[in-house]
């Protein structure tokens, strides 16, 4: 099979090592142009010194630099003295913009494609405008960098050989509580289809979401009612900065954590181990049933504190970080289901 060959003037390692090899010094080849397509970019997530040599190299050499903020990548292009033109490709703009620059790489222009921080694409502005290049035809190349998600994966301790990458939650507390038991009950259909081994076979892939510092916790309290206190949860923040920090525990444990802080700041990446389900040869077990209801809860709360529902369904909201509608939509769900 022939070597894979790189697009006309993107840099390789050249040296002392065979052809093919990773030894040897990094050398850039200004003298060739890069070729027309476009580039996507991963920039540092927090610390500069993670770009790698070959970003910067295409950074510098392509003509043009789509930007999910242009102030912000300017300071990454004013520390390392790269004096390129950039536009603007962000979430609102995206769709309008595509067209412009599937233009100008038709028209053999080189454009590198840049989020904030991380991959393009991942939970990021991109995903159009690569299927658009593609459809008309545009090569795409993938310039690899720095990621939030695998970074957090890898330094959390929680099982890497299987993992589903989410992005954000819903931001709605009913909608996001849904997909949650909606997830809970895939695991356990995922665990059911898997080819039988010799007895029940347990199942564990971790689940990684990004959130809001300013949700974390109203989140944290919905795992906890879907897969309960001792499900097994890893906080990433801050990655790659100088406050980074890995909580791990139970999910009851790093919500009291966390709630004992005046404040949760930073980037936050959270991390989900659900419970090895043992699946035998009948059917799956529905795990958002397997969790303290809600009505019991409202009653175990009542009965310990002398109050009516509506005063348990106030005090419990509080406790999850909920709203007491959304935690009144859910109880009434409940309700209908038992009839």
């Amino acid at each position: 099979m022939a070597d894979a060959k790189e697009p006309a003037g993107v840099s390789n390692l050249a040296g002392a090592g065979a052809p093919g090899s990773v030894s040897g010094t990094w050398e850039p080849a200004p003298s060739t142009p890069l070729a027309p397509g476009l580039y996507l970019v991963a920039t540092p997530i927090g610390n500069l010194g993670d770009i790698t040599l070959r970003a910067i190299d295409v950074l510098r050499r392509v003509d043009r630099i789509a930007c999910e903020d242009t102030r912000q990548t300017q300071k990454l292009l004013n520390h390392f003295q790269i004096e390129k033109k950039t536009v603007s490709c962000h979430e609102h703009n995206e769709r309008s913009r595509a067209t412009e620059l599937i233009q100008n790489m038709k028209a053999r222009s080189a454009i590198a494609l840049v989020s904030d921080a991380g991959t393009p694409a991942i939970s990021d502005p991109g995903s159009w405008l690569v299927r658009e290049a593609i459809a008309a035809s545009v090569p795409v190349f993938p310039i690899p960098g720095a990621n939030a998600a695998i970074s957090a994966l890898i330094a959390s301790g929680l099982p890497a050989e299987e993992f589903e990458f989410l992005g954000f939650l819903p931001e709605k507390s009913g909608a996001r509580r849904t997909r949650l038991e909606n997830l809970a009950k895939l695991a356990n259909l995922a665990a059911l289809a898997a080819p039988s081994q010799a007895g029940p076979r347990k199942t564990a892939r971790t689940l990684i979401f990004y959130e809001a510092p300013h949700r974390l916790l109203a989140t944290l309290a919905d795992l906890e009612s879907v897969w309960g206190p001792a499900l097994r949860v890893v906080v990433a923040r801050e990655l790659t900065k100088i406050h980074e920090e890995f909580l791990r525990g139970t999910v009851a444990g790093v919500r009291r954590e966390l709630l004992s802080r005046d404040r949760i700041r930073g980037e936050i990446v959270l991390l989900i181990e659900p419970p090895a389900q043992t699946v035998s040869s009948g059917a799956a077990q529905d795990a958002a049933t397997t969790q303290e209801k809600i009505a019991d809860r409202i009653a175990r709360i009542r009965s310990e504190n002398n109050i009516d529902e509506k005063e348990a369904l106030k005090r419990l909201a509080r406790e999850l970080g909920r709203s007491k509608s959304d935690l009144y939509r859910e109880l009434q769900r409940e309700r209908a289901r038992k009839r």
